[in-house]
């Protein structure tokens, strides 16, 4: 699989490095800087609110070319759960997104579930999912128990 010239940037030392570079990257319209926090070795996975699975990252450039092809995205992490393992991390996060001046609403919230892998090059993303969230995403439920029955 050919490299990733963009990878040239240096490795993520840890998987909260790599989420926060995504996420300034996004803040800063920046395609660029995004497809450098994913994996130049896997197949990676995009699905964006509402899209189709992509797979590849030639379809992750292309659909974050044109996402960010009017500027910047502004888009806060919020509520992040972890899980990480000895190579993976998994990182659930609830996507504050600002919307413009005379929208219904201020922001829309995305829920989104982003998946790290450890590799030589530091830690990349190899997986974000997202989907549309509520306006208050504050009524998640949290479990009560850990006994399912």
């Amino acid at each position: 699989m050919p490299r990733n010239p963009l990878a040239a940037s240096g490795p993520l030392s840890s998987a909260e490095a790599a989420e926060a570079a995504f996420y300034e990257a996004l803040q800063a319209g920046d395609a660029e800087a995004v497809m450098r926090v994913w994996s130049e070795d896997d197949e990676p996975v995009c699905i964006h609110p509402g899209g189709p699975r992509l797979v590849g990252a030639a379809a992750i450039r292309a659909s974050f070319e044109q996402l960010l092809g009017g500027g910047a995205l502004p888009v806060t992490p919020e509520r992040v759960l972890r899980t990480v393992s000895m190579g993976c991390a998994v990182h659930n996060v609830v996507e504050r997104v600002s919307l413009p001046r005379g929208a219904p609403a201020a922001y829309a919230c995305v829920l989104a579930t982003n998946v790290y892998l450890r590799t030589p090059q530091g830690w990349r993303m190899v997986m974000h999912h997202a989907s549309p969230g509520t306006l208050d995403e504050t009524g998640e439920l949290l479990a009560q128990s850990e006994q399912l029955h």
